[in-house]
């Protein structure tokens, strides 16, 4: 220990000559006493740390442990694209067949909406009412379990229905969660083959794809199943005295086959069983429907009976563009049939590796279950961009830590670059198996959120490597002393700065929505990288600084020199000390130039925070990625024929033919696209009516394509809508959303008593909607009118020939909608083959032929239907809409070109908005925040990304107030003042002085990861304050004046704070490359550069400024 201890200062000997001792000698004498009691006094947690673990075997093992803990969670970590976020959504189906809308909304949806919205943590409910039967959407709070959530509704469903009215079906009650999104999707095509055996073959593939341990459900979209088809002819079922209810009647009679028990005899036991099933269309025809003129009538006598394809009900098309090589697709300008297989998987599996099981199963197939001329085209790959994404993002991290390792180097020397290199990827292992074991995935979040952290995790590491460095420069004593004093002396600063950042982030994790559970990653990684990098800075950093210093270390203090004490200055800090006090010292013997300073600094703050208000700086939520699907939805009129809108999907889809960046679509008419999150929000799986219609369009890899998704998207929308204009539909551009997704990205919602009421105010915002410039794909949630006809039943006529009601609406339904009567029975089909009846095409296109149909009278003669009813025409009633127990009727649209930010478009339009006079004569109130209150006045209520982005930016500026309470709370308890953390704290607002311009400047959206850097920062700035503000009352307690106290804790603190900024630069550059997180990266820098010079400036002379009126008034106290 000889080595650690300073050399002794004995007293002079008895006697010996008295003289006066020369300044070197006090000066030599003073340092000594300082190196003992340097030595003598108590270490803090983190000198005893850093001396536990300095010389310890058991250090390099936790760094090796840590590195392969990390690369264990890498390997193990399941990979997504996106965060998943549970948000249950319970879908309630109930019919109540007959009945009107009108009748439905009292009687059926008011009722049970009233009973679910009793359920804890519902959220909200929404119910969308037609005739005969209603569809209610309750969605629960974000985080509440799943299963948890359908159990209330099925129970509370439950305890409801004997109140419920008669003829209403059971509800059906199906639940939705993110993991019902299909992860890929294959589609199978052919030149040759028809739809049935598309779909034939489809079926087979889902039974294989099925049994994969890791799939949760494969649907079945498009193509046409195999059926006994049954179509009656008029003239023949009145030639034979049948009608078709008889007919029906009979059929379902026939086809029956049961177990009828077990026979005893011979003492042997033998099973019975009666009866047989219908087996094919020759087998079905021979049933005997009645007999006519002494001779038995068959099917086949008064219907087409055939086995064959059902009657369309929906089509799917494959299309090829440009880029159709880089699917494996031979030429460009396809067009077949397709159906669609939509695999979605089992919670927690990893996307990746379930693709790539499905694709090397389909390749074992080919051959086998799939024929040579069926191809089959990989068209949705989640697995794929959710490894491209994580991978592109770990290679930024890995960037990252080798751009601030180099940058080390430069700045502090080759030896300290290997320790902050060894310091980084220790933290990020630690922090990446915490994440794994906290049970997020990897994904842009949480991979960003290491990027993130980075720059700041690198702090710690900085700090403390930086002042072994200088302890080392000073040698007064051994290295192993130095480096166990040196981490002493700043570490109680570093806990407090750390906790200090830590504070300033995890608020941001209690963010409520959809938001929250998309942005909980960042605070919850970035803390936990926080904590690990300081157990690391006191752990790891010494122990590798001591090792590659000592030799250096220990020569240098032989060879050197008597020594400098701990408290003096290196060369380049004094060196820094003349430049900094040639700045400083005019600031601090000047009070104008102080005030005139301080004064400048807030017009500058004042100018920043005005390109908000100016719309230079833009603020919107989050900005469009750059991504490789586009969906066109199509919503032609009410009334539309499922050709019309075939012909007119299939015609704006030719123009996705000469597109460069699309590889391929996929157009699907009468039946759903593969939806994503935001289609399971908005429900797109149940759009399968008549006139509506999807157009899936699959780019190029991002790298391939110049233009990225939301300029291309602004291009098609420019195409298309020309196109849907002259065709009659409504076409919009849908892009998947960053972040949350919402029903459209404006959404007008009016409340009013009065369906007739809402409808007339929705027709006047519309309007509004579509005279607004950058307001595009307008539409309404209001159908349009189309013809109807009602079919009255004369019930006096009916009863007189006695015909009962029952028998006449059967009869048209079965005629008109078709009916299965039971199952042609094939073992080998995976699908069921329904016996479907129904009147031959060409009779039911009037209503005048279909009452040509007879039925059957009490004497057994045939009574046609045109005597027993009368035809009304009518238009179709329309839907009736609910959202948390109010009616409502919905505008919506989509926001591009220009600010392309809804709060804009609003700002745009709520004079004209609030000029609208409702029934009611008043000027319609506009709110935006909260549900309407008063029920009995017509009220527009704006939602859509307006209401995420209220909600998001309100709880981060509750979250950055906590942070403030927190920082400030920290600071007291340290400082033992209540004054001094406001001055500690006074650099945050600076931040935006680099940040709103610098956003401006850069054309990119102030964003919600804006808000986070810029709280992030508040972090940051307090701790490079603290080790200012550490080091003035460490000079001072050693006897400093107080100005020199106040310049050299500039000087000798000026090159950590300058190259912790420098490393969240550096380390925030690769993040600027990412659409989403652009705005994270702009605010880090930007912000950390100007605080940061700032900081250097203002916390000394605003420190100044209060010990000098502290010590003023301190001075006249006793006066």
């Amino acid at each position: 220990m000889n080595d650690q201890t300073p050399r002794d200062v004995h007293p002079p000997a008895p006697g010996e000559h008295h003289r006066r001792p020369s300044p070197e000698e006090i000066e030599q004498a003073r340092r000594e006493a300082l190196r003992i009691k340097m030595t003598n006094r108590p270490l803090g947690a983190s000198g005893s740390i850093a001396k536990a673990f300095l010389e310890s075997k058991l250090t390099p093992l936790i760094v090796v442990f840590s590195l392969l803990l990390g690369a264990f969670a890498v390997l193990v970590t399941p990979r997504e694209e996106e965060p998943q976020i549970k948000v249950p959504m319970i879908d309630v189906m109930v019919g109540y067949p007959g009945a009107t809308a009108e009748e439905v909304e009292h009687r059926v949806a008011t009722p049970l909406e009233k009973l679910l919205y009793e359920i804890d943590n519902v959220e909200y409910i929404y119910s969308i009412t037609q005739p005969s039967g209603t569809l209610i959407i309750v969605r629960f709070l974000v985080g509440t379990d799943p299963d948890q959530a359908a159990v209330r509704v099925h129970s509370k469903l439950a305890a409801a229905m004997d109140g419920m009215p008669p003829g209403m079906t059971p509800p059906a009650v199906k639940p939705r969660t993110i993991d019902d999104v299909p992860v890929a999707a294959f589609t199978l095509w052919s030149e040759r083959a028809d739809t049935t055996e598309l779909r034939k073959v489809a079926d087979e593939i889902k039974v294989e794809l099925t049994r994969h341990p890791r799939v949760a459900q494969v649907t079945v979209l498009g193509g046409q199943r195999s059926v006994v088809r049954v179509d009656f002819d008029r003239e023949r079922l009145a030639s034979f005295n049948v009608s078709i209810l008889q007919a029906f009647k009979a059929l379902e009679g026939v086809n029956w086959r049961l177990p009828a028990g077990v026979a005893t005899t011979a003492n042997r036991a033998i099973l019975v069983d009666v009866g047989q099933f219908l087996h094919g269309a020759d087998e079905i025809g021979d049933v005997i429907v009645g007999v006519y003129g002494g001779r038995p009538v068959y099917l086949k006598d008064v219907a087409e009976v055939y086995q064959g394809a059902e009657e369309p009900s929906s089509y799917v098309w494959m299309g090829s563009g440009p880029g159709a090589g880089e699917k494996g697709i031979d030429r460009a300008g396809l067009d077949a049939p397709a159906v669609t297989l939509a695999v979605a998987k089992k919670p927690g599996t990893n996307a990746v590796e379930l693709v790539d099981d499905l694709d090397a199963l389909l390749a074992d197939l080919r051959g086998k279950l799939i024929p040579s001329d069926i191809r089959v085209t990989k068209t949705r790959d989640y697995g794929l961009t959710a490894n491209e994404k994580s991978t592109e993002l770990i290679d930024h991290m890995l960037i990252a830590t080798l751009a601030v390792v180099i940058f080390m180097g430069f700045a502090l020397g080759r030896r300290e670059a290997v320790v902050v290199a060894v310091a980084v990827p220790v933290t990020l292992a630690l922090t990446i198996a915490a994440s794994y074991f906290f049970g997020y995935t990897l994904n842009r979040v949480t991979l960003f959120a290491l990027i993130f952290s980075i720059g700041i995790l690198v702090d710690d590491a900085i700090v403390v490597v930086e002042n072994i460095h200088r302890h080392y420069e000073l040698r007064w004593a051994h290295p192993r002393l130095a480096t166990i004093y040196a981490v002493d002396e700043v570490g109680n600063p570093t806990i407090l700065a750390t906790f200090t950042v830590i504070a300033a982030l995890l608020p941001l994790a209690f963010v409520s929505g959809l938001m929250g559970p998309y942005m909980r990653p960042i605070p919850i990684n970035a803390s936990a990288a926080m904590l690990f990098s300081l157990l690391v800075a006191f752990v790891i950093s010494p122990w590798l600084t001591y090792k590659l210093f000592r030799r250096k270390a220990l020569h240098e203090l032989e060879e050197g020199a008597s020594g400098a004490g701990p408290d003096q200055q290196t060369a380049g800090e004094t060196r820094t000390e003349r430049i900094y006090a040639g700045i400083m010292k005019p600031l601090i013997r000047s009070r104008a130039l102080r005030w005139g300073t301080l004064a400048g600094v807030v017009v500058l703050l004042l100018a920043a925070m005005a390109t908000v208000a100016a719309k230079f700086a833009l603020v919107k939520m989050l900005p469009f990625d750059n991504k490789s699907e586009l969906q066109i939805v199509i919503d032609a009129p009410e009334g539309f024929t499922l050709e019309q809108t075939n012909a007119a999907a299939r015609e704006i889809a030719a123009l996705f033919r000469e597109l460069p960046e699309v590889s391929d679509f996929q157009v699907y008419v009468g039946t759903s696209a593969p939806f994503n999150f935001n289609g399971l929000v908005r429900h797109y799986f149940l759009r399968s009516g008549s006139h509506e219609a999807d157009i899936q369009v699959n780019l190029v890899e991002k790298h391939s394509r110049s233009s990225d998704s939301h300029d291309l998207a602004r291009q098609i929308r420019e195409q298309v809508a020309p196109i849907g204009q002259r065709l009659g539909v409504n076409v919009k551009v849908t892009e998947v959303p960053p972040g949350p997704p919402v029903l459209s990205t404006m959404v007008a919602e009016v409340y009013g008593p009065t369906l007739k009421g809402r409808l007339a105010i929705a027709e006047q915002v519309k309007r509004v909607f579509e005279e607004t410039d950058g307001v595009v794909d307008v539409d309404w949630w209001v159908e349009e009118p189309a013809q109807r006809w009602e079919v009255q039943v004369d019930r006096e006529k009916a009863i007189r020939a006695g015909v009962t009601p029952e028998q006449v609406v059967r009869t048209l339904r079965v005629a008109l909608a078709g009916a299965d009567a039971g199952l042609s029975h094939v073992p080998t089909a995976r699908e069921p083959v329904p016996i479907v009846l129904r009147l031959d095409r060409a009779q039911r296109s009037h209503v005048d032929e279909l009452l040509q149909l007879t039925v059957h009278g009490a004497d057994g003669r045939l009574v046609p239907l045109s005597e027993l009813v009368r035809v009304a025409d009518g238009a179709r009633e329309r839907f009736r809409y609910h959202k948390n127990l109010q009616p409502v009727t919905y505008v919506i649209a989509e926001v591009s070109g220009g600010a392309e930010a809804p709060v804009y478009a609003i700002l745009n339009m709520q004079d004209r908005l609030g000029e609208i006079v409702t029934p009611l004569g008043e000027k319609l109130p506009i709110i935006s925040t909260h549900m309407p209150e008063d029920r009995s006045r017509y009220m527009m209520k704006w939602d859509g990304e307006w209401q995420i982005t209220y909600e998001v930016f309100r709880d981060m500026g509750i979250a950055f107030a906590a942070v403030m309470v927190l920082i400030y709370v920290l600071v007291v308890g340290w400082f033992g003042s209540f004054v001094t953390p406001f001055i500690i704290m006074a650099p945050i607002p600076l931040t935006l002085i680099g940040i709103l311009p610098a956003h401006g400047a850069l054309g990119v959206f102030f964003t919600a990861t804006s808000m986070i850097g810029f709280i992030a920062l508040a972090g940051v700035i307090v701790r490079n304050s603290i080790l200012l503000v550490d080091f003035v009352n460490l000079e001072l307690a050693a006897g400093e004046p107080l100005e020199a106290a106040v310049v050299k804790a500039g000087a000798v603190r000026f090159r950590p704070i300058v190259l912790t900024a420098a490393a969240l630069v550096v380390g925030g550059a690769v993040i600027f490359l990412d659409p989403i997180f652009q705005g994270l990266a702009v605010s880090l820098i930007s912000g950390v550069v100007v605080s940061t010079a700032l900081t250097l400036i203002v916390i000394p002379v605003l420190y100044y400024m209060y010990l000098k009126t502290a010590s003023a008034h301190s001075a006249k106290a006793p006066e």
